[in-house]
């Protein structure tokens, strides 16, 4: 099964895919669009501050970014 996800993901090497289990960094990975998911172009997010920094998940996909 992973192999198939795999060849899958590079079908389309210039579309980015992003780990949903992984935090990115703002600073390393800013929005594409302000506000906006990266992954699934959302504008609805769930936020909470951890360890004095603002995290941001996305409603949809669950795509999280420290701000």
């Amino acid at each position: 099964m992973e192999n198939e996800e795999l060849l899958k993901l590079n079908e389309h090497p210039d579309i980015p895919h992003y780990d949903l289990d992984k935090v990115y960094l703002f600073t390393e990975f800013p929005d594409k669009i302000s506000g906006r998911c990266d992954n699934c172009n959302n504008a609805h997010f769930e936020s909470s501050i951890k360890e004095g920094a603002l995290l941001r998940k996305c409603r949809n996909c669950g795509m999280k970014k420290i701000i």
